[in-house]
């Protein structure tokens, strides 16, 4: 065998050991993206969960606080807003980190009422909103955990060749990061009239929209559930860079 052969022999080797490794490299991407998204699928259905229970929640105490208009009000408002379809990952955490913190201020207001905390009704509802928040949170440590294997091998080399050349891109995080969520609601039981019986809460200005913030993990863009279905796209210019480039 000639030194030619020898050459077309190892060069032959060589593209197929190179063809093998794209194979399985390309491969190990899908399925991280994946799971992923079967991960952002199981939050969704928890999500909706307890946006089901909030309702049947509000009722029960107004049954007892009837008057208590201003806490039901942010609670259907931040439910409202969390249920809104077609969000990113971002902007839903920081919807639900708002919804967490009206419910905390119901759930505060209800301390001041016995005979709702002894309901049956009432007690049954915390306890399947607790459960279903138990669920959120071990379904967003699930999903955070393949985005950050998802990112990894997106970015490290020389997976990331593969993954640029087919269009592979960074998920976001999905965490509470809201410093409001793990601070203990203020309640008074005053209006600015200074009659006893009517919550008024603190003063609360509009809560900043997601657009106002980077996404999560200081990223922008990355794979989006509603957007992309699944499909990741190269070039698009996230929502809240369009408005700069105008």
């Amino acid at each position: 065998m000639d030194a030619l052969g020898v050459v077309l022999i190892i060069i032959g080797v060589v593209v197929v050991i190179v063809l093998i490794w794209a194979i399985a490299t390309y491969n190990g991407l899908v399925r991280l993206r994946n799971l992923v998204q079967e991960a952002w699928r199981q939050i969704d259905v928890e999500l909706h969960r307890r946006y089901d229970l909030i309702p049947n929640l509000i009722e029960t105490v107004k049954g007892y606080a009837a008057h208590e208009r201003a806490v039901f009000d942010e609670v259907t408002e931040a439910r409202a807003a969390a249920a809104t379809p077609g969000t990113t990952p971002a902007q839903q955490a920081q919807q639900e980190n708002q919804l967490t913190a009206a419910l905390g201020r119901l759930f505060a207001v209800a301390e001041a009422y016995p005979e709702l905390r002894a309901a049956e009704a009432f007690t049954r509802l915390q306890a399947e909103l607790t459960n279903t928040e138990d669920r959120i949170a071990a379904g967003r440590r699930f999903y955070n955990a393949n985005v950050r294997q998802l990112n990894t091998k997106v970015e490290t080399f020389p997976p990331n060749i593969v993954a640029s050349l087919f269009s592979f891109r960074r998920a976001e995080y999905f965490e509470a990061n809201d410093p409001a969520v793990r601070t203990a609601p203020a309640v008074s039981f005053a209006d600015r009239e200074g009659d006893v019986g009517i919550y008024r809460g603190t003063e609360r200005t509009a809560p900043a929209r997601a657009d106002a913030s980077p996404s999560f993990g200081g990223q922008r863009g990355g794979y989006d559930p509603a957007r992309d279905g699944g499909r990741p796209t190269e070039g698009v210019v996230p929502p809240d860079e369009q408005g700069a480039q105008r």
